[in-house]
């Protein structure tokens, strides 16, 4: 699994312009993870709950949902923060979901072993 996180800042708006801070993420798996993911029915797992700077107050949690399926064809993906230090937070814990990803993803390759405990 090879992931690319770039930053970049955004200006939106019509009139009055407002600056967010753009965090681009993309994942490129190994044919095996791909394979995995696929027949173990993983690729609608969610892997992150965000709310972007520009979500309005009365939108639905799960529109902005991060999902394996939304990653696997090395598609990118971008999230809006208000500012740096957001996006930097944000960058942080999409590492370390990554990483307990990479762990699913290699516990799920295979079945556990047989084993016998005395009690």
């Amino acid at each position: 699994m090879r992931i690319t996180i770039k930053h970049d800042t955004v200006r939106r708006g019509f009139i009055l312009k407002t600056t967010y801070y753009q965090v681009s993420l993309t994942v490129l798996f190994s044919h095996e993870e791909k394979q995995i993911l696929r027949q173990r029915n993983l690729l609608k797992t969610k892997l992150l709950d965000r709310r972007p700077a520009t979500a309005k107050v009365d939108d639905r949690d799960s529109k902005f949902e991060l999902l394996i399926g939304d990653l696997i064809n090395g598609q990118t993906d971008h999230f809006l923060a208000a500012d740096p230090s957001s996006a930097k937070r944000y960058q942080d814990t999409l590492i370390e979901t990554l990483e307990q990803l990479k762990l699913w993803i290699s516990d799920n390759a295979e079945l556990g072993d047989d084993f016998v405990v005395e009690l």
